[in-house]
């Protein structure tokens, strides 16, 4: 068996939410997905291309027309620029995404930076391809990388070949501003690294606009995107990888050998989902929107510490003092006495300790239900 292989863990939040799933009737508030459906157009245009035949092979990189949507989207939206002949790849959402541009790039002994807390794919990602995860811990600095720790980090770390960031984030909601951008990217100008932009949730930004990465520095950045979260296509696995053309053709071949294509019929509804469903995501911000209000406010009158999220659909939490500190015993208890499921912070990296990471993807019901529970348990462990 390859050593880097048998050191991967199986993820600690697919336990944690398989063992909630098990307990009957238990609020879970740890799904980082949206609690809608596919809007019906959508999914009427996959049946459509099943009932026509639309069922064979694609080319590997995606359907061309598909591209050049997807190009058109990113170009209004954001007003990014990418020739959908040689700056785009479809993938299986962005996990196969980034493994593909980690699979492209990485050689044994390089290193890769990651802002923690973090989503958990990336670190394994960096094993499995002999490099190092390095973790940049942010919980000083309201979950935000500094221009400053940046090029500290760099200068500590002379083989860093790739810059992980996401935002808005999984797990703690915060994103960048343009300013707050450019201040990193005036730091990545003088280095020879890549900047891996994972913006899954960049239709769910409530704060600001969305400012893509792709757009301060063009030349560096391998941008991640997607249809998971901003048109509720989760089990859909369409996601699209998008940086110049010479790494984007390197990144072309690894998704090729580990999928051929992505499925035929997602294609097609993903077509339908850039070309007429370019306000799908404003009706679920809108609720989610809502949602992160009552939570937030639910959260801040029990003594919990969190940072408004910015976008995405995560509050990370700080437990109050005088409670149990340990957040994963913290989440096993809360589980086994109130039947609340809510996922440790440390389950995300350093920087986690002592929080809890709840997912507003749910109805106002079930969040109404979390903050009754959650005011319960705390009531019966004051210390």
């Amino acid at each position: 068996m390859k050593p880097s292989v048998v050191a991967i863990k199986q993820q600690e939040i697919f336990k944690f939410n398989a063992r909630a799933k098990s307990i009957p009737g238990a609020v879970n508030m740890t799904v980082g997905e949206p609690n809608f459906h596919t809007p019906e157009h959508i999914k009427q245009a996959a049946i459509r291309a099943i009932e026509n035949n639309h069922t064979h092979y694609t080319v590997p990189e995606g359907n061309h027309e598909l591209l050049s949507a997807v190009a058109n989207y990113l170009h209004d939206k954001y007003d990014l620029n990418y020739d959908p002949k040689t700056q785009i790849v479809a993938t299986t959402g962005v996990t196969e995404g980034v493994f593909s541009a980690f699979n492209a790039i990485l050689q044994d002994g390089d290193e890769v930076l990651i802002p923690s807390p973090a989503f958990t794919i990336y670190g394994p990602d960096a094993d499995f391809n002999g490099a190092a995860p390095v973790y940049l811990d942010t919980s000083k600095t309201n979950f935000k990388v500094t221009p400053e720790m940046l090029a500290e980090a760099i200068r500590t770390n002379p083989r860093i070949k790739i810059f992980l960031l996401n935002f808005p984030s999984n797990p703690t909601g915060v994103s960048y501003t343009g300013a707050e951008l450019e201040a990193l990217a005036n730091v990545l100008r003088k280095h020879d690294i890549f900047v891996i932009s994972d913006e899954i949730y960049s239709e769910l930004t409530y704060n600001f606009k969305h400012v893509s990465f792709g757009n301060i520095l063009p030349e560096q950045t391998i941008l991640m995107n997607g249809l998971s979260k901003s048109h509720a296509m989760t089990g859909w696995r369409f996601g699209v990888v998008c940086g110049p053309a010479a790494v984007i053709s390197q990144i072309n071949k690894i998704h090729e050998l580990a999928t051929t294509s992505i499925t035929s019929i997602t294609q097609y509804a993903a077509l339908e989902a850039y070309t007429n469903g370019y306000d799908d995501p404003a009706i679920m911000r809108e609720q989610y929107q809502s949602r992160r209000d009552a939570l937030y406010e639910g959260l801040k009158e029990m003594g919990f510490d969190c940072p408004t999220p910015d976008g995405a659909f995560y509050l990370f939490a700080k437990i109050p003092e005088g409670f149990e500190q340990d957040d994963v015993k913290f989440a096993n208890e809360l589980l086994e006495e109130e039947h609340l499921a809510i996922l440790p912070g440390s389950f995300f990296g350093i920087g986690g300790e002592g929080h809890l990471r709840f997912s507003y993807a749910a109805s106002m019901e079930n969040i109404a239900k979390c903050l009754s529970k959650l005011s319960l348990f705390l009531k019966n462990h004051k210390n």
